[in-house]
């Protein structure tokens, strides 16, 4: 542990098992991903990433967890996050998003999608796109030169800029919300830790990045205001406007290398060359 709030740092041996918790999550994302059409409940999305879970002798992390009843979330259309899956049936044309995580020998890996059923909205599409550009670009903004960055405020910085340089022209001529009322996490031995990861840019540079440290980059992105509200439920989360919100979410690993998407099958190799980051595998 060291600095504010006291940060988990893992060795290279935890970040490993993190790995594998993240392939788990990755391979059950794809599967409830592949399960999403018209006509699917979002229950069905549930049973499939379930099922994945349990085959690969791995935990839910979210089953459980303040009492929370189903394996992942499923928000749909104007749900940002939390929402539980039920017998709600998705609709042509609906924005579904999909966060998952998962415990492999007491170590956690957490990541979440969006996706845009057919017949999509144009505007809809471009509003997940920016948002997974946005989660993207902040995970590249991690990395430096000589191995990681600085400061934890690069990806709320990156972050910002990718929604500001998105613009209004795809959504209508109305600017992207970025949501504030929630973050970004670190994550190791439980789901949930200090670093707050924020979306946003801050006066507060954030704590020195060091190695070892494990973080979830996760923007939320909407087509209108970038305030919430809980349903009744007190889990779905909502936009106080109805607007429709994106989700995209990746646990990054930072070593003495450099850094490593654990929950990316291939660590995150192709978006972050785009970007001008080389990966630096574990191991």
């Amino acid at each position: 542990m060291f600095g504010r709030d006291r940060i988990e740092l893992k060795t290279p041996e935890q970040v490993l098992l993190m790995r594998r918790a993240g392939l788990v999550v990755a391979d059950a994302l794809a599967a409830a991903s592949a399960a999403a059409r018209p006509g699917a409940t979002t229950a069905d999305l549930d049973a499939v990433a379930a099922a994945v879970i349990a085959d690969a002798g791995a935990q839910p992390s979210f089953l459980g967890y303040h009492d929370y009843p189903a394996t992942i979330c499923v928000s749909v259309n104007d749900e940002v996050v939390h929402g539980i899956p039920s017998g709600r049936v998705l609709e042509p044309g609906d924005v579904v998003s999909i966060d998952c995580g998962a415990i492999v020998d007491g170590w956690h890996g957490d990541s979440a999608l969006t996706l845009v059923l057919p017949e999509a909205d144009p505007a809809d599409l471009a509003l997940s796109a920016v948002t997974e550009k946005a989660m993207w670009d902040g995970i590249a903004a991690l990395a430096s030169g000589d191995g990681i960055a600085d400061r934890l405020g690069v990806v709320g910085e990156a972050v910002e800029q990718a929604v500001e340089d998105a613009g209004a022209e795809a959504n209508g001529g109305v600017p992207f919300g970025i949501v504030q009322d929630y973050v970004g996490h670190g994550i190791g031995s439980a789901m949930h830790q200090p670093p707050d990861v924020l979306n946003y840019r801050t006066r507060d540079r954030g704590p020195r990045l060091r190695p070892g440290m494990c973080l979830a980059v996760e923007p939320m992105i909407t087509r209108g205001s970038a305030g919430t509200e809980v349903l009744e439920d007190d889990w779905t989360v909502v936009t106080v406007d109805a607007s429709r919100a994106a989700h995209w979410e990746h646990s990054v690993a930072l070593h003495e290398g450099g850094i490593w998407v654990l929950t990316a099958a291939d660590g995150g190799a192709a978006e972050l060359a785009a970007r001008g980051v080389t990966v630096a595998p574990l191991g």
